[in-house]
């Protein structure tokens, strides 16, 4: 990731996890859990059932003010004054070269307010951004993430298991759990408190993102699990997670996207919002576009077991063209796959290319991403 952390951070559920029997691994500073037991169970359980994941390292960063929506569309690549209230939307933040600083999701949460989510490792220099690029428009730019938890419920009872959750209920006048269209959010309480709950996700299936403050953490993830055990909710972690998100084709910051990355390069084109008024930041060099012979984002697919995996050559002859990203053998599908970068002349689907795998060179076909798709009732 971006940012070389100072000190360790915890999640406000790390005790359970720890009780849980979770193994854990640094990311961008945080001890989160990498699996419970089993990469491969958590994976499965989350395509035939639900998975709960602690995803609290997140960064929850508050746009709010009468310049809020002018703000964000010339600080973001995306057109965000078009959101309507409880809506969300991904984006992308720039830098002036069109380089890709961040992805994010913005909800606009509230009239005038929007919640901007950022990654964990890009936590400090989206903040600062953010803040910078506010200067001259009537908005607060606040930080929320020490004092909000966030839990994802992923799978295709979700909706059940929120649905069934003791003491989790939709607020009057908001839409209920199972009316939510994708990307979009509702109000609950829980408790005493509050919880912000969008149909968003990082895995290619149903589920929510339920954003709550830290307090309110532990005896929510509880309750979820107490609702959802009988229906096949198992924690899962991070591990199983990027396996998710690889099968899905969602990039990941520090594999997929980067500052040398252009959105056009990653197949992101579509997220820059060149008919929106006024300027942005990145604008001009988004529209001249990445270089003649930019290297571009494919899925590769193979036979066997043996997968590539991030840093690995893509070969075509003896010439090497691109280079994996990410890569798994994919626990749904059953062989290996990964996404790569490959020059512009090696990216048609259907095109057979090599992949050294620590020395032997294995066959693989460059793949219209994503490589799964839910069925959807």
């Amino acid at each position: 990731m971006s940012d070389s952390p100072t000190s360790e951070r915890f999640s406000p559920l790390h005790r359970l996890h720890v009780d849980g029997g979770a193994s854990f691994t640094d990311f961008a500073g945080w001890q989160m859990p990498v699996s419970y037991g089993s990469d491969l169970g958590e994976h499965h359980a989350v395509r035939t059932a639900a998975g709960i994941f602690d995803i609290s390292h997140m960064a929850e960063i508050s746009v709010h003010g009468p310049d809020a929506a002018a703000f964000l569309d010339y600080a973001l690549a995306g057109k965000m004054s078009t959101i309507a209230l409880m809506q969300a939307k991904y984006s992308l933040l720039l830098d002036d070269r069109a380089g890709i600083i961040d992805d994010l999701i913005v909800y606009h949460n509230a009239d005038g307010e929007y919640l901007v989510v950022a990654n964990a490792g890009n936590h400090d220099v989206v903040l600062a951004e953010l803040a910078a690029r506010a200067k001259g428009f009537d908005v607060t730019v606040t930080d929320r993430s020490d004092a909000t938890a966030l839990i994802a419920v992923q799978g295709p009872r979700a909706v059940e298991i929120l649905q069934a959750t003791a003491g989790l209920a939709v607020m009057d006048g908001q839409q209920a759990f199972d009316d939510l269209r994708y990307y979009w959010s509702t109000g609950a309480t829980f408790g005493t408190g509050t919880v912000f709950v969008a149909r968003t996700g990082y895995t290619g299936e149903d589920g929510f993102e339920l954003y709550v403050d830290t307090a309110d953490a532990e005896p929510l993830w509880r309750a979820l699990l107490a609702a959802g055990e009988p229906l096949g909710l198992i924690p899962a972690g991070l591990a199983s997670r990027d396996t998710l998100r690889l099968e899905a084709g969602m990039p990941l910051y520090g594999h997929e996207l980067s500052r040398d990355i252009l959105p056009a390069q990653a197949g992101l084109g579509r997220v820059v919002h060149f008919t929106k008024e006024g300027d942005f930041v990145g604008r001009a060099a988004a529209e001249a576009g990445p270089p003649e012979g930019a290297r571009v984002l494919v899925g590769l697919a193979s036979e066997g077991r043996r997968a590539g995996r991030a840093g690995y050559a893509v070969l075509s002859g003896d010439a090497t063209v691109g280079e994996i990203t990410s890569g798994a053998l994919s626990p749904t599908l059953g062989h290996p796959i990964a996404m790569a970068f490959v020059d512009p002349g090696f990216s048609e689907p259907g095109t057979v290319l090599d992949l050294d795998v620590r020395g032997s060179r294995i066959p693989a076909t460059v793949t219209a991403l994503p490589f799964y798709k839910r069925e959807k009732n």
